[in-house]
């Protein structure tokens, strides 16, 4: 099973990082979460100096030019960025995975030959993922089929030149705004493929035909997120990622990727815990402490037990992701361990940061302290991935031994 003695690597990764958010993310993050307009909100200095320190590129080989991090050293990572700001560690997160995922993996030679050399030498050359579409989401039919016209409907056809012609709307997508390179999925063929007929075609940005606005939401303020437009939106023929028709977002093992979001998750919690932890050793109230209060001290030993909880399990889980063989060998339960992971954390950390609001009083609720930040980024976790009552209805179908042939990742 995983280790929980940390390599001296991993230790040193995490304490350097540690030390970077203490320097640039915390004295920056309340005061820019506070902004309106995105362009003077956006932290584009501190995710050039995170990027200079291998931060955007942590997961990409060490041949290709990254740091070659596993799994769960990304996790850590994650988590750390998140304590300074959900939104950063975000960015950071998703360019150093899809990284991996596409120059390491699914990119053939001319791809990788074409566009590494461009995002290796630049900090702000950052890449992002386009699934999800307004009004097709329609839930999970529990131990059915996907329920019709959840599809897709962003299509792509060829014209006379090869070229692939883009239209439709993709919404919520993660760092879409400031990305230089986007894989959008895209319907090319019917609708009885075995995978739906889902294409991944790489959209260079800017691109003609393609719009993007910056969504406007509560928390991960310091990230980005927005809609995509395609309307006749052109691309080379060569930009194809992977077979047409089986898309890299089609994944057979539903539930044992990598917990990311978990991690972000996670750091929210820690924060929120820290910052309480710290008030109730500071602030006095009939004389002493109110740590000392045996109130208090019960809420704060519960948000320490359910953190250290929730961060075993996410730790299991990115070992997992690492080591597939583990499922097979029986070492671990044939179960979506991820999912579970997201369920525990997303409503874990919800309830941390609404009890260490509490522990603050009336302070709790003022702006210019960062505890009304943490539970506006927690909120956005409840609904990241799926709602976690379809989380747990895809749980139920695993303990029913029902298999989903083509689930979707993003689902």
């Amino acid at each position: 099973m995983y280790n929980l003695h940390l390599t001296p690597e991993q230790r040193e990764i995490r304490e350097t990082v540690r030390d970077f958010v203490q320097r640039e993310i915390r004295p920056i993050a309340l005061e820019r979460d506070r902004l309106e307009n995105f362009d003077e909100r956006f932290p584009w200095e501190v995710l050039d100096k995170a990027s200079q320190m291998g931060l955007r590129t942590l997961a990409l080989s060490e041949e290709l030019g990254g740091t070659g991090a596993d799994n769960l050293t990304s996790c850590i990572v994650t988590e750390e960025l998140a304590v300074g700001d959900v939104g950063i560690s975000a960015t950071l997160g998703q360019t150093s995975a899809l990284a991996h995922a596409w120059f390491d993996r699914l990119m053939n030679a001319e791809q990788r030959a074409r566009f590494l050399p461009q995002f290796l030498a630049d900090d702000r050359f950052h890449l992002a993922t386009a699934g999800h579409e307004p009004d097709t989401d329609l839930g999970w039919s529990y131990h059915r089929p996907p329920a019709p016209g959840a599809g897709y409907k962003t299509t792509a056809v060829r014209d006379s030149n090869g070229d692939w012609v883009i239209n439709g709307v993709k919404n919520f997508i993660t760092s879409a705004p400031i990305a230089k390179l986007i894989a959008v999925h895209v319907r090319t063929g019917t609708k009885k493929s075995e995978t739906g007929g889902v294409t991944s075609l790489l959209v260079p940005h800017p691109a003609p035909g393609l719009t993007i606005r910056e969504h406007d939401k509560v928390g991960r303020r310091l990230g980005s997120n927005g809609e995509l437009v395609f309307q006749d939106c052109r691309v080379p023929g060569a930009n194809l990622l992977g077979e047409e028709g089986k898309s890299h977002w089609a994944v057979p093992n539903m539930g044992r990727r990598m917990p990311r979001f978990q991690a972000m998750n996670l750091g929210i919690g820690r924060a929120a815990y820290e910052a309480a932890l710290e008030y109730a050793k500071l602030r006095v109230q009939g004389g002493r402490p109110i740590i000392e209060h045996q109130s208090v001290g019960l809420a704060l030993a519960e948000m320490a037990i359910r953190l250290e909880m929730a961060r075993n399990m996410i730790w299991q889980v990115a070992w997992a992701s690492d080591h597939p063989q583990a499922y097979a060998d029986g070492s671990l339960p044939d179960l979506p361990l991820q999912i579970i992971a997201k369920v525990f954390t997303s409503e874990t950390v919800q309830q941390v940061v609404l009890d260490a609001a509490q522990i603050f009083g009336g302070m709790g609720v003022m702006r210019e302290l960062p505890m009304q930040k943490y539970v506006r980024d927690a909120l956005i976790f409840l609904h990241s991935e799926s709602t976690n009552s379809v989380a747990r209805l895809k749980i139920a179908e695993a303990l029913a031994g029902y298999r989903r042939a083509g689930s979707m990742a993003g689902e």
